[in-house]
């Protein structure tokens, strides 16, 4: 059975450890829990702790990040650098040069491994294959409802009470809209990696009020031919900027770790 850490208990870290108490996630176990605040009795059988010492004092076959940019920020290396494979969900967070470099760095140092899992979005295998041969393009369109956007940049831009037609609330690079959207647009991160990085992964995001749905549209073309690809994801009930299909990628990439025949890689 694998060891694993989680460093985050929001609305994804309470997905991923109910994946794998209930067996969905494979021969997996959870040791201890990273939160911003104390948690008593939530999960009397691990370890809950803010003390960040004392989770990292614990052994871990791997560790989870689901605590958002600044989490990563703060301890993705510190993980490397213990030796622990890290599976991380703040993808975004990667567009800092100098955080993925040292991260990569300090990985290739310690003989571990960066997990991304594909989170919110799909086609990764598709791309990671394309880029084998050349790419002419790759782009993500996404929208999300209104509610999604409450308690972003997206405020400065348009009035969510009254808008009542899509608006483009950013074009551009996917590090740029990273940068712009670190709880939003993950997904754009994620697709740069899997792709042609992200200084050339275009990228169109908007809030649209006439959708109820997260929805993301990738577009890819290039020497293998080419693929247009669109996701419709049902908003987390706590949290509408996330979806419960992130959770369960991370459970899907932990059972491939005890599974012996794995498929789609």
């Amino acid at each position: 059975m694998l060891k694993v850490g989680l460093i985050g208990y929001g609305t994804i870290g309470k997905e991923i450890a109910s994946h794998i108490s209930e067996g969905r996630a494979g021969n997996i176990s959870v040791g201890a829990i990273l939160t911003r605040s104390e948690y008593h009795a939530a999960l009397p059988s691990i370890l809950m702790t803010n003390n960040s010492d004392t989770f990292f004092n614990q052994e871990f076959d791997m560790i989870i990040e689901a605590a958002g940019h600044d989490a990563l920020k703060a301890y993705g290396t510190k993980v490397l650098s213990l030796g622990t494979d890290l599976l991380l969900l703040s993808t975004g967070a990667l567009a800092d040069t100098e955080l993925y470099e040292k991260m990569s760095q300090t990985a290739k140092a310690n003989a571990c491994k960066i997990y991304i899992p594909s989170g919110a979005i799909a086609g990764l295998d598709r791309i990671a294959s394309g880029t084998l041969g050349k790419i002419d393009e790759i782009k993500l369109v996404t929208s999300k409802p209104t509610k999604s956007w409450y308690g972003t940049i997206a405020e400065e831009q348009v009035n969510l009470e009254t808008i009542h037609k899509p608006h483009c609330l950013f074009a551009g690079s996917a590090r740029d809209a990273a940068k712009l959207f670190p709880e939003s647009v993950n997904a754009a991160a994620t697709l740069s990696f899997a792709g042609i990085g992200l200084d050339n992964t275009k990228v169109e995001v908007f809030v649209d009020p006439t959708i109820q749905q997260n929805v993301h549209k990738i577009i890819a073309v290039g020497e293998f031919g080419k693929m247009e690809l669109s996701i419709q994801n049902n908003p987390a009930k706590t949290n509408p900027k996330s979806s419960p299909i992130v959770a369960m990628s991370v459970a899907k990439v932990l059972r491939n770790l005890t599974k012996e025949i794995v498929v789609g890689i």
